[in-house]
């Protein structure tokens, strides 16, 4: 499917040779067959990052024996930036990264996954608070260094006194690397982990940029995505970092949805360590020396939130919609996410019944500029609708063809004008109804 990154079946081992780059791709280690259909076939191998050191323990936190904590220690001088959803019920956690950010530093990052510590009162803002607090001791830092995410169950008293039993142990066993594992320790229902790295110079020096994220359902962004965590060994400023992390967002994360409903715990947080071998200090998001930093950020944000939506619970569709000829980019986001989240277009994908009739319902509902006798439609490139009505070349078994494979593109243009968007989505089955009507169980 043009546009997406990567390209079906594979994920690179570095993202900024994604195309129109001119390094070779190239295809690491194999991933599990149990997982989504639509899963890469491939993940990278992720290198270390100077300045990061990652653990990961069972701690209990909701069952028993799976691994749903992760600590990753960062060397002294290390920025952060975050974004966070814009839910007025956020969690705890959410709260508490939002004031810790006020200085732009961070030593340490935990998170755990089966409890999301939010709508939990006065005992989740304790948890967090002793969390930070026995890290802090663990680590040598102080509790405001400490930076908090949790994801799962909504509602349900967080207790952080597991932590008490592990973070001794993984302080101690932190060191440079796994990052896999450490995405491994904060899935709920993502059937693989997911994670992403590229390359890219600053100055004369090479740095590196690894991604984590977990995501699967309760997906429709409104900053960033779920939970994820980009790490390099650039030196660029709390401030140009925030800059830097928060322009990434609008064509990536803020540009996927699975069911329409944003998170209460959405959390998008970036660390630079500075400790690459000759890289200079950027203080400006505006330096012209992160021209290839911000490509490969890019790269790293696209691939994390693709991989999300191929992990969209209960998915056997990915979806790539296209929207152009609106009368500006925001109306075509706006139209586009009409489409994404409507549930007969969703299951008439699941279907693989390209089903026009309801895209001209979600186009209609958008409450933008549509002209119903200017509107033409595609499904997986074959146009199915022009000028407000069936394309009078259309053919039922061409179409139903291109509906069976595994990436569907739909294309809808307004005539109206150049606005030009594309989101991501999955498909919309009887396995998500599944999953989420026992979620709690």
């Amino acid at each position: 499917m043009a546009g997406l990154v990567p390209a079906i079946d594979v994920f690179y081992a570095d993202v900024s040779d994604a195309p129109g780059a001119s390094p070779a791709m190239t295809p690491e280690i194999a991933m599990s067959t149990t997982i989504s259909p639509l899963a890469p076939l491939h993940v990278p191998d992720m290198p270390a990052i100077a300045g990061v050191r990652l653990a990961t323990a069972a701690a209990g936190i909701r069952y028993a024996g799976r691994t749903d904590v992760l600590l990753a220690l960062l060397d002294a001088g290390t920025t952060a930036a975050g974004v966070f959803t814009r839910s007025k019920c956020p969690s705890a956690p959410v709260e508490w990264c939002r004031t810790t950010l006020q200085k732009g530093k961070a030593r340490a990052l935990v998170v755990n996954s089966g409890n999301a510590n939010a709508f939990t009162g006065k005992s989740g803002r304790e948890a967090c608070k002793f969390t930070a607090q026995i890290t802090s001791r663990a680590a040598g830092c102080k509790p405001g260094d400490v930076f908090l995410a949790s994801t799962g169950v909504i509602g349900e008293p967080l207790k952080a006194q597991a932590f008490d039993g592990v973070m001794e142990g993984l302080v101690a066993r932190a060191q440079p690397g796994d990052f896999i594992a450490a995405a491994r320790a904060i899935m709920t229902t993502d059937t693989f982990p997911k994670v992403a790295t590229a390359t890219a110079k600053v100055g004369k020096a090479n740095v590196t940029i690894n991604g984590i994220a977990k995501g699967a359902g309760m997906i429709a962004p409104d900053m960033a995505t779920m939970l994820s965590f980009i790490f390099t060994d650039a030196a660029i400023s709390g401030p140009a970092l925030q800059t830097l992390l928060k322009d990434g967002t609008t064509d990536t994360f803020n540009a996927v949805t699975i069911d329409g409903d944003t998170s209460t715990s959405d959390t998008l947080m970036m660390f630079a360590t500075g400790k690459a071998s000759g890289s200079p200090r950027i203080t400006r998001a505006a330096d012209p020396r992160l021209k290839a930093f911000k490509k490969a950020l890019h790269g790293v944000l696209a691939n994390l939130s693709e991989q999300i939506a191929r992990d969209g619970e209960g998915a056997r569709k990915l979806v790539e919609i296209v929207v152009e000829g609106a009368v500006s980019k925001i109306s075509a986001r706006r139209i586009a996410m009409s489409i994404a989240n409507s549930p007969l277009v969703k299951t008439a994908i699941a279907g693989e019944d390209a089903n026009w009739g309801r895209v001209v319902m979600a186009v209609g509902k958008a409450g933008e500029p549509a002209d119903r006798d200017k509107l033409s439609i595609w499904f997986g490139g074959i146009r199915v609708a022009h000028k407000g009505a069936r394309d009078p070349g259309y053919d039922e078994a061409t179409v139903s063809a291109a509906m069976k494979k595994p990436e569907i593109s739909l294309k809808v243009a307004l005539g109206l004008g150049k606005g030009r968007d594309r989101v991501l989505t999955c498909d919309l089955t009887k396995e998500y109804v599944a999953i989420n009507g026992d979620y709690r169980s």
